[in-house]
Parts: structure tokens; C-alpha cells; sequence
């Protein structure tokens, strides 16, 4: 299988069987080993590629173990902490790697509960492992970008230089749009000052702060909606976007919004429409199979992407918002609504519909 596929295949068995493990041991057979095996490439029944259990005394600590240690031409590359499924992963989860990161040849270390993997290296000092990952993945939302990095952890492709030399770049890209996407939804102090000073001539009182925060808020989601726009308009047109302004946009919003050719922009309250929709029908179809559509007169929420699959439309661009909901005949109703949260009065209908495509299938 392709690597991509496999990725897709171990994601599918978390999703599966997770909320089935109730322990530590039972989340290493059921998905660490299956990770190491079939995403990583390494034989788990070969002591010469792996070995559970790996004894690394220190100083008057004996017999102490790391769950997995991964081996490449007689030498330790990869060091494996495993926790339970459904464990929060934390510096302090990580203890032994660090004693035991110092003392091996290992430069790559790896802590996980299964679902979410955290990759550690020693780019802050030699030898002692980093408090921050450089890369992490999380089997249930993978994101696409971290692909082609994984895939240099694997046996085939594994090359520690490469990697160490990647490391400190997806560190702190990462970082960065993890705080990016946290200001551009809920901006602190410091970043609304930033630019009200720049903007503002009064004194910046707490009312003018205030006022700001919105207005910070507002501008960001308006600035993620204009550059998604004029990407899609460059790839239509086929002219070269001219800047790299995708380093700042929300993966997760770039990835679900898809605007038709007609310049329609999509509203954050349309994203936010479609989010609850997709929350609610996730429980009986796979998420990944639901996707949108905007066009100038309604927000369309589609299954596989097909017209002919409608399961909503949001009709706000007017002054009284509607939900259009279908029956099995495609016969569209619209109910009045007055918040995005009386979309969840909704539930069963938007069950329905999916049942009805599926019944049908």
C-alpha cells in the first residue's frame, strides 16, 4: 500500500477501536505496534529492528524500560513511550525519555497514546531531548503537511540527518500557526495593542481595547476569507499566486472551504453553520465525507461532494436566516432560525437525510 494509505488504514482503526482499549499494554498491540509495523516499516518480531521493553540502566537506576526501541545498522535511532489511549500527552508523560535520551544513540524520540504522536529531537542543546516536539500527528485529523516529514521516519527513507535538519523548521512553523490560528480566534492583550496602536491616535483605554479585540477579530476572519478567495480565483485562472500567505491561513478552514467560480465570499458564520452541521452528522457518516459548496444565493452542505446529495443549505444572506433541510424525495424546507445553535434542534432531520442516501447506496 501506499504510505499515505496506510496512514489512512491505522487511522480508520483508532477511530474504530479506541474507545474499546482500557489499557496501556492493550494500546500498544492494538495501535503502537500496527504504527511501527505497517506505517513505520520496521518488523516488530525482528529484535534486530525492535525491541519492546528496552533496558537502559542509569547511574543507580536499573531495570528500567522504554516501551520500544527502533534500530537501524546495529544502532538506536528511535526511542518509544507509550501511554494509554485517550491520555493527555505532556512534558511530564515523558520522563524516562528524557533520562534515557542522553545515554543512547537515539536522536529521535517519540511519545504517544496511540491517536497523537509527539516527536522529540535535540535541537535546543546536544543530547538532551527538546521539551517541545518538532512534529505531531494525530491519527483522527491528519494533516496533510506533516505527511512527507513522517514518511522520513520510516525504514525505508530513514535519514537522521535529513530529518534533524527539517526538525527545527517544522518546530517552529508549527508553533507559530498554532499561535497564529489562537490570535486570530481569540486575540490577547498584547495583540490587539499591536495593531490598535498603529491604527488608533487616542489613549488605548480598556473600552478602545475592547472595541479593538472585535474589530482584530474581525479583520483576521475577513483576511483569511480574501486570501483563501483570490488562491482560488489564482487556480482557476491559472495565474501564479503571488505570495506565500498560506503559512498564516487556518489549515483546518482552507481545507473545508471551497468557494464557487462566481467571486461568492464565504462568512465565518457560514463556516461556523457548516462546522455544527458536519459535528452532527458525523455520527452516522464519516466526516471526511462531508463538504460544502457557496453559491450567491445559499451555503450548500453536500455528501461526497455531490449535488445530487444535498443535506442543507444556510440561506443568511439575509436579514431572517433559514435552514433549508431535505427530505428522501430531495424536497427542500426551510425553517426559520434566529442563532446558529437552533441548527442543533435540527439533529434528527439531518440524521434522516444522510440515512436516506445511504439506504439508497
Amino acid at each position: 500500500m501506499e504510505f499515505v494509505e496506510r496512514l489512512n488504514v491505522m487511522s480508520a482503526k483508532v477511530k474504530q477501536l479506541a474507545s474499546t482499549i482500557q489499557t496501556e499494554e492493550a494500546t500498544k498491540t492494538a495501535f503502537v505496534m500496527p504504527f511501527i509495523h505497517t506505517v513505520l516499516g520496521y518488523d516488530v518480531f525482528d529484535p534486530s529492528e525492535v525491541v519492546p521493553e528496552y533496558v537502559c540502566d542509569i547511574g543507580t537506576k536499573k531495570g528500567e524500560k522504554i516501551d520500544y526501541a527502533i534500530l537501524k545498522g546495529g544502532e538506536i535511532q528511535i526511542l518509544i513511550e507509550t501511554k494509554k489511549v485517550g491520555e493527555p500527552l505532556n512534558i511530564n508523560h515523558a520522563s524516562q525519555l528524557f533520562r534515557y535520551f542522553h545515554v543512547t544513540t537515539a536522536r529521535i524520540s517519540i511519545l504517544t497514546n496511540g491517536r497523537l504522536y509527539k516527536f522529540f529531537t535535540d535541537l535546543d542543546a546536544p543530547n538532551k531531548m527538546d521539551e517541545k516536539p518538532f512534529l505531531e500527528i494525530d491519527l483522527l485529523d491528519i494533516d496533510e503537511h506533516v505527511i512527507p516529514e513522517l514518511q522520513k521516519l520510516t525504514k525505508s527513507a530513514f535519514d537522521v540527518d535529513s530529518i534533524i535538519n527539517a526538525a527545527g523548521e517544522l518546530k517552529y512553523v508549527g508553533q507559530i500557526k498554532r499561535e497564529m490560528s489562537t490570535q486570530f480566534s481569540n486575540p490577547d492583550d498584547d495583540f490587539v495593542r499591536f495593531f490598535a496602536s498603529r491604527i488608533y491616535d487616542g489613549a488605548i483605554t480598556q473600552k478602545v481595547r475592547e472595541q479593538f479585540s472585535l474589530l482584530t477579530r474581525k479583520a483576521a476572519s475577513q483576511f483569511i476569507n480574501d486570501q483563501i478567495n483570490d488562491r482560488l480565483k489564482s487556480a482557476i485562472s491559472g495565474v501564479p499566486y503571488p505570495t506565500p500567505a498560506e503559512n498564516v491561513i487556518n489549515e483546518t478552514q482552507a481545507d473545508s472551504i471551497e468557494a464557487a467560480e462566481d467571486r461568492v465570499l464565504t462568512t465565518m458564520e457560514e463556516l461556523e453553520g457548516f462546522h455544527i452541521v458536519k459535528a452532527i452528522v458525523r455520527t452516522v457518516v464519516d466526516a471526511k465525507r462531508i463538504a460544502h459548496r457557496d453559491t450567491q444565493s445559499y451555503f450548500g452542505i453536500l455528501l461526497d461532494d455531490n449535488n445530487r446529495k444535498p443535506i442543507a443549505r444556510l440561506h443568511f444572506n439575509r436579514s431572517q436566516k433559514y435552514l433549508g433541510i431535505f427530505d428522501k424525495d430531495k424536497n427542500e424546507t426551510r425553517h426559520p432560525i434566529n442563532s446558529l445553535d437552533e441548527i442543533y434542534e435540527f439533529s434528527s432531520s439531518l440524521k434522516e437525510t444522510i440515512n436516506y442516501y445511504q439506504e439508497q447506496a
